[in-house]
């Protein structure tokens, strides 16, 4: 498939998008459709048992100033996805209200679609500037699962929330009904992240969602017994808590110190809602 450049948008943003769907064929799931403008798209799929492997290619050194990625997923019935990416998303400077950096994802599941959402983590470099936005809308019986790891900036560089501002969004529809709802906003330069009550001494925070008509106390209190379970890291302090959403989901928060145990943390409770929700084993990868 040809690549085509990215586009300006009417307030000087280059936008690039991907979308794609994905169908139920026999005892798989293969792509039907797909697009996708530079510098983002689809760089490899792999089957995994029934399901899809998706990873996502950035062919430029991350977001940059003014820069507008948006990715449209569209699962139909019966279909299961695994969507992850090649490496951190890195978000460079932008220094005006007009060139800030632009994240955007929808998510369509047909009944009894599976998506799971994996993505590398999210570095803000100094100066930078990022909305993201998720938007999911489920069907009866599907199932949406995704996590998110946030850095505080290179920290080998000496970089500790020196950016100028984050604002991450997630709306959760199930038909045409809104069931979840998130609106962060982090602005380092004004607010006291390091107060008890809200960072503390911590660096690294951590997200996973999970969200279908079939998750219940069960499932939140499988994820809280493989959290649980987890062994102690020495001098990598560790904070989470697993808690039911309003209406058909569960969340689990997770703060530390490095990227990559919030990573593990994460994945043990993707692995154990899986394996509850699904009776499907952890993916694994040969590196």
């Amino acid at each position: 498939m040809k690549m085509l450049p990215s586009t300006a948008t009417p307030s000087g943003q280059r936008l690039s998008v991907l979308r794609t769907t994905f169908r139920k064929r026999e005892n798989d799931t293969v792509i039907v459709s797909k697009y996708h403008t530079a510098p983002i798209k689809i760089a490899k799929t792999f089957p995994l048992g029934d399901q899809l492997g998706v990873i996502v290619m950035d062919v430029s050194p991350g977001l940059l100033a003014g820069d507008r990625y948006e990715l449209r997923w569209n699962v139909e019935a019966g279909a299961h996805v695994y969507v992850t990416n090649q490496s951190f998303t890195k978000v460079h400077p932008s220094h005006g209200d007009h060139d800030r950096s632009s994240l955007s994802q929808h998510f369509e599941l047909g009944r009894g679609a599976v998506v799971e959402s994996m993505p590398e983590p999210i570095m803000l470099f100094r100066d930078a500037a990022l909305v993201s936005e998720t938007e999911v809308r489920l069907s009866p019986d599907s199932i949406w699962m995704g996590a998110e790891v946030f850095c505080p900036g290179r920290t080998m560089r000496g970089e500790r929330f020196v950016y100028r501002e984050f604002r991450n969004k997630l709306h959760v529809y199930y038909g045409d009904e809104m069931i979840y709802a998130q609106n962060q906003l982090i602005k380092p330069s004004g607010q006291r992240l390091s107060a008890p009550g809200c960072m503390a001494d911590m660096t690294h925070t951590g997200v996973f969602y999970a969200f279908s008509d079939r998750i219940g106390i069960g499932e939140a209190d499988a994820v809280r017994e493989a959290l649980g379970a987890l062994p102690a890291t020495e001098g990598q302090p560790l904070t989470w808590g697993v808690s039911l959403t309003y209406k058909h989901g569960l969340a689990v928060m997770a703060a530390g110190m490095s990227a990559w145990q919030l990573q593990e943390t994460l994945d043990a409770a993707w692995r154990a809602l899986r394996m509850k929700l699904l009776q499907m084993k952890p993916l694994k990868f040969l590196n």
